[in-house]
């Protein structure tokens, strides 16, 4: 299951008795708080669940998969890493090791195939 922000907001509201309007405004101004700071390379730490950093990825070259032997520059940017709290890691890793691979496999399933059409003109 994938929590999303408005399934956040629906089970904030439920347990506070706020609308789910004023809770909404609280998500999404916190959120707005997070990237604005981030954006400005700040780190944002969050007590009990983890820490935001804004990392700067160095630059290597890729592959092409459809031809290997053309290098691919990438230049470095940066991006955000997460690094878990305590509490976090604690909960985390009383998971049930079967079922989170199960759960990838479902997800993996509704994809479907990864199949690549070819051009019949190429």
């Amino acid at each position: 299951m994938t929590l999303t922000k408005r399934e956040l907001v629906t089970r904030i509201s439920a347990e506070t008795g706020l609308s789910q309007l004023q809770v909404y405004d609280v998500v999404q101004k916190t959120l707005d708080h997070i990237s604005a700071a981030l954006a400005q390379s700040a780190k944002v730490e969050l007590r009990n669940f983890g820490v935001f950093d804004v990392k700067v990825r160095k630059a290597r070259v890729g592959r092409n998969p459809n031809a290997p032997d053309v290098d691919v520059p990438i230049p470095q940017r940066p991006v955000v890493k997460f690094k878990p709290g305590k509490e976090m890691e604690a909960e985390v890793a009383k998971l049930d090791i079967a079922k989170v691979l199960a759960n990838q496999e479902r997800k993996r399933d509704r994809r479907g195939p990864r199949t690549r059409t070819k051009d019949p003109d190429a």
